[in-house]
Protein backbone atom coordinates (compact mmCIF):
# COMPACT_ATOMS: atom_id res chain seq x y z
CA UNK A 1 0.00 0.00 0.00
CA UNK A 2 1.44 3.40 -0.98
CA UNK A 3 1.13 6.57 1.04
CA UNK A 4 -0.83 9.40 -0.46
CA UNK A 5 1.13 12.66 -0.46
CA UNK A 6 -0.93 15.67 0.54
CA UNK A 7 -0.56 19.01 -1.20
CA UNK A 8 0.60 21.79 1.10
CA UNK A 9 -0.07 25.38 0.05
CA UNK A 10 2.55 26.67 2.50
CA UNK A 11 5.21 24.33 1.14
CA UNK A 12 4.33 25.28 -2.43
CA UNK A 13 4.57 28.99 -1.61
CA UNK A 14 7.93 28.44 0.09
CA UNK A 15 9.25 26.59 -2.97
CA UNK A 16 7.98 29.38 -5.24
CA UNK A 17 9.66 32.03 -3.08
CA UNK A 18 12.95 30.09 -3.15
CA UNK A 19 12.78 29.82 -6.94
CA UNK A 20 12.09 33.56 -7.30
CA UNK A 21 14.99 34.38 -4.94
CA UNK A 22 17.30 32.10 -6.91
CA UNK A 23 16.29 33.53 -10.29
CA UNK A 24 16.24 37.24 -9.45
CA UNK A 25 18.56 37.69 -6.49
CA UNK A 26 21.00 34.79 -6.81
CA UNK A 27 20.34 33.09 -3.50
CA UNK A 28 18.21 30.33 -2.08
CA UNK A 29 18.34 27.26 0.11
CA UNK A 30 19.99 25.01 -2.45
CA UNK A 31 22.09 25.85 -5.47
CA UNK A 32 24.06 23.78 -7.97
CA UNK A 33 27.66 24.81 -8.55
CA UNK A 34 28.38 23.82 -12.15
CA UNK A 35 32.15 24.16 -11.70
CA UNK A 36 32.43 21.63 -8.88
CA UNK A 37 29.21 19.69 -9.61
CA UNK A 38 28.15 20.09 -5.99
CA UNK A 39 24.85 21.08 -4.45
CA UNK A 40 25.29 24.11 -2.20
CA UNK A 41 22.97 23.74 0.77
CA UNK A 42 23.59 27.09 2.44
CA UNK A 43 24.73 30.54 1.59
CA UNK A 44 25.89 33.39 3.79
CA UNK A 45 23.65 36.38 4.33
CA UNK A 46 24.92 39.63 2.87
CA UNK A 47 24.37 43.36 3.19
CA UNK A 48 25.09 45.58 0.20
CA UNK A 49 25.48 49.32 0.57
CA UNK A 50 26.49 52.03 -1.84
CA UNK A 51 27.81 55.53 -1.36
CA UNK A 52 29.31 58.07 -3.74
CA UNK A 53 32.75 56.41 -3.50
CA UNK A 54 31.83 52.74 -4.01
CA UNK A 55 29.87 49.63 -3.09
CA UNK A 56 30.48 47.48 0.00
CA UNK A 57 29.31 43.88 0.30
CA UNK A 58 29.39 42.42 3.82
CA UNK A 59 28.92 38.66 4.22
CA UNK A 60 28.47 36.73 7.47
CA UNK A 61 30.97 33.87 7.50
CA UNK A 62 31.13 32.88 11.17
CA UNK A 63 33.64 30.14 11.87
CA UNK A 64 35.43 30.41 8.53
CA UNK A 65 39.05 31.39 7.97
CA UNK A 66 40.29 33.41 5.01
CA UNK A 67 41.65 30.21 3.43
CA UNK A 68 38.10 28.77 3.42
CA UNK A 69 36.84 31.57 1.13
CA UNK A 70 37.66 32.46 -2.48
CA UNK A 71 36.60 35.70 -4.18
CA UNK A 72 36.78 36.28 -7.92
CA UNK A 73 35.66 38.90 -10.43
CA UNK A 74 35.07 37.90 -14.02
CA UNK A 75 33.09 39.60 -16.79
CA UNK A 76 31.32 41.96 -14.40
CA UNK A 77 30.32 39.27 -11.88
CA UNK A 78 31.70 39.03 -8.34
CA UNK A 79 31.64 35.50 -6.92
CA UNK A 80 32.20 34.44 -3.31
CA UNK A 81 32.78 30.70 -2.82
CA UNK A 82 33.75 28.69 0.17
CA UNK A 83 33.09 25.83 2.52
CA UNK A 84 32.18 25.49 6.17
CA UNK A 85 33.45 22.10 7.28
CA UNK A 86 31.77 20.10 10.01
CA UNK A 87 34.42 19.41 12.63
CA UNK A 88 32.81 19.56 16.06
CA UNK A 89 29.89 17.71 17.57
CA UNK A 90 28.08 18.54 20.79
CA UNK A 91 26.52 15.48 22.38
CA UNK A 92 24.75 15.09 25.68
CA UNK A 93 22.88 12.01 26.83
CA UNK A 94 22.53 10.67 23.27
CA UNK A 95 20.83 13.90 22.23
CA UNK A 96 22.38 15.27 19.04
CA UNK A 97 21.62 18.75 17.77
CA UNK A 98 23.09 20.57 14.77
CA UNK A 99 21.52 23.87 13.77
CA UNK A 100 24.31 25.55 11.82
CA UNK A 101 24.65 24.86 8.11
CA UNK A 102 27.74 23.18 6.72
CA UNK A 103 29.08 22.48 3.27
CA UNK A 104 29.95 24.51 0.22
CA UNK A 105 28.39 27.82 -0.73
CA UNK A 106 28.53 30.20 -3.64
CA UNK A 107 27.10 33.71 -4.04
CA UNK A 108 27.38 35.70 -7.26
CA UNK A 109 26.59 39.37 -7.81
CA UNK A 110 26.38 41.24 -11.10
CA UNK A 111 28.40 44.41 -10.71
CA UNK A 112 27.17 47.76 -11.98
CA UNK A 113 29.20 49.26 -14.82
CA UNK A 114 30.19 52.13 -12.50
CA UNK A 115 32.42 49.81 -10.41
CA UNK A 116 36.17 49.60 -11.06
CA UNK A 117 36.59 45.82 -10.70
CA UNK A 118 40.39 46.07 -10.99
CA UNK A 119 40.57 47.73 -7.54
CA UNK A 120 38.44 45.36 -5.45
CA UNK A 121 39.61 44.95 -1.85
CA UNK A 122 38.49 42.35 0.70
CA UNK A 123 38.99 42.11 4.46
CA UNK A 124 37.81 39.55 6.99
CA UNK A 125 37.48 40.08 10.73
CA UNK A 126 35.45 38.27 13.40
CA UNK A 127 33.53 36.22 10.83
CA UNK A 128 32.54 39.21 8.69
CA UNK A 129 33.86 39.42 5.14
CA UNK A 130 33.81 42.93 3.67
CA UNK A 131 34.40 43.46 -0.02
CA UNK A 132 34.89 47.04 -1.18
CA UNK A 133 34.27 47.85 -4.83
CA UNK A 134 35.33 51.43 -5.64
CA UNK A 135 33.54 53.36 -8.36
CA UNK A 136 35.31 54.49 -11.49
CA UNK A 137 36.37 58.14 -11.36
CA UNK A 138 34.00 59.10 -14.19
CA UNK A 139 31.08 57.50 -12.29
CA UNK A 140 31.58 59.51 -9.11
CA UNK A 141 29.28 62.51 -8.71
CA UNK A 142 30.98 65.83 -9.26
CA UNK A 143 29.89 69.07 -7.68
CA UNK A 144 29.55 72.01 -10.01
CA UNK A 145 30.14 75.38 -8.52
CA UNK A 146 27.55 78.03 -9.28
CA UNK A 147 29.02 81.19 -10.62
CA UNK A 148 27.39 84.37 -9.32
CA UNK A 149 27.14 87.31 -11.78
Amino acid sequence: MTKMQLWSPISSLWDLQEEINRLFWGFGRKRFDEETSELAVWSPTVDIKEDKEGVTISAELAGLKKDDVKISVSEGVLTIKGERKFTDEKKKDNYHRIERCYGTFMRSFTLPSTVDDSKVKATMKDGLLEIYLPKKEEAKPKEIEIEVK
